[in-house]
């Protein structure tokens, strides 16, 4: 018996998620990706096929204090909330929400609850 990566697992998910999810120019799509270091998002329009805003964790400028550690859920929650705002300035009020193939917890879960707490609907 052969055993299949995650990798190819969550790929098998991610198709079938898109199957159902559409960004339109009025609803477009926040897609999400997560590596063991780092999250990104991005909002995509998918009948025109362009990408309207994106944000990385790389673009947060942390100042690490002694004291308090950063955990990678804190700069996703911050990631979204960049997100939100730079959807803000291009007018974007409302998106559909994919995962892409993630499981709607930890870091996912805190990028969206940030998105959110900024005014981004989905």
């Amino acid at each position: 018996m052969k055993k299949i990566s995650k990798k190819i697992i969550r790929n098998i998910k991610k198709r079938k998620i898109r199957k159902k999810i559409k960004g339109t120019s009025k609803h477009p799509r926040l897609s999400i990706f997560r590596s063991a270091k780092h999250i990104s998002a991005q909002i995509i329009d998918d009948q025109r096929g362009i990408t309207l805003t994106s944000v990385r964790d790389s673009e947060l400028n942390f100042k690490k204090p002694q004291s308090k550690k950063i955990t990678k859920t804190d700069i996703a929650t911050k990631t979204g909330q960049l997100l939100a705002q730079k959807a803000k300035k291009k007018k974007i009020s409302k998106v559909v929400f994919d995962r892409s193939g993630f499981k709607f917890h930890g870091r996912v879960k805190a990028l969206a609850n940030g998105a959110r707490k900024q005014g981004l609907n989905f």
